[in-house]
């Protein structure tokens, strides 16, 4: 009796990308269909602003019963639209990409390969990036900070596009935290991984992550996966502590040496100011990490489902 054949999973969420999309299925079904005849494209509309996204998904699904559709109720974020993807798929290898040809459909039986010699992930290392320079500076620049803060490392060449065992989607799976970020969990997820050089597509959009953005989810990150920002607040305060006694010490000296006779307005109005200052800044701090305590304990859906072009 042969082997059952392998099915393969590819969850790809959908931004602003109705026109790219059948460009990337015409490249992603020959691949695929070498493979094995079993996979399915799971392709999730993220609460896209552009009209011509859903239907252009609809229309996939129509003409080719393995891809399947999903349309979340509003904009969630692309991990969120990813979860919903991942919650959808049901292939026992799972490949993870983007929607607009920077993840290269060609990659994915090198990464397959390399997964069967016995990793449950194989991450997609890119090499020679196509972004501008002033990009790739500030994506290293947003990464090296990021692994300080949080204290993992942080791989700028390395993001979502990959093969992921189904043993470890599992593992994902159960993570329901509000903040996700899809790298630092499969990290955390374990198992046997490994990175895969691959070629670096031209993009056919700008990135949807501004500055703005990125600083938003770095926060989102740091307040999830890290308790680094309290630490360095106590550190920071210790500090304070030990150099206001030591100064106190030398104010103290220099009264007794007669040094002192007119108490400083001046600097009396400015340590207040200052000391005032960190005080705020560190309440601010266990602030956010209350409140995303708060947004856990609601316990909320990751996602909302609009409509699906799974059969009834």
């Amino acid at each position: 009796m042969s082997a059952a054949p392998l099915l393969l999973s590819v969850v790809i969420p959908v931004y602003r990308a109705g026109s790219v999309l059948p460009v990337l299925l015409g490249r992603l079904h020959p691949v695929l269909a070498a493979l094995t005849p079993a996979y399915e494209v799971v392709l999730v509309d993220d609460g896209s602003p552009d009209p011509a996204d859903w239907p252009a998904i609809r229309q996939l699904a129509a003409l080719d019963a393995r891809v399947r559709g999903r349309r979340l109720s509003r904009n969630f974020g692309q991990h969120h639209a990813l979860t919903a993807g991942l919650d959808a798929s049901r292939g026992e290898w799972v490949v993870v990409m983007d929607c607009d040809l920077q993840d290269q459909p060609e990659e994915i039986p090198r990464l397959l390969a390399r997964a069967q010699e016995g990793y449950e992930a194989v991450l997609a290392r890119r090499g020679a990036r196509t972004d501008s320079a002033l990009v790739r500076g500030g994506s290293r620049a947003f990464y090296r900070v990021l692994a300080y803060l949080t204290g993992e490392p942080q791989d700028p060449a390395v993001g979502n596009f990959g093969i992921y065992h189904r043993r470890l989607i599992e593992a994902l799976l159960q993570l329901r935290e509000s903040t996700r970020y899809f790298p630092t969990m499969v990290r955390w997820a374990g198992f046997r991984q490994t990175s895969l050089p691959v070629a670096h597509g031209a993009g056919t959009r700008p990135s949807s992550y501004s500055l703005v953005r990125r600083l938003r989810l770095a926060l989102d990150i740091l307040l999830t996966y890290s308790d680094k920002p309290l630490r360095l607040a106590v550190y920071f305060g210790l500090l304070l502590s030990g150099g206001a006694f030591l100064l106190g010490l030398l104010m103290l000296g220099r009264y007794l040496l007669g040094q002192i006779t007119v108490p400083g307005y001046a600097s009396l109005m400015v340590s207040i100011s200052l000391f005032s200052g960190i005080i705020i800044a560190v309440l601010g701090i266990v602030g956010l990490y209350v409140g995303k305590t708060f947004e856990g304990v609601r316990n909320r859906p990751l996602y909302v489902l609009a409509e699906t072009t799974d059969p009834a």
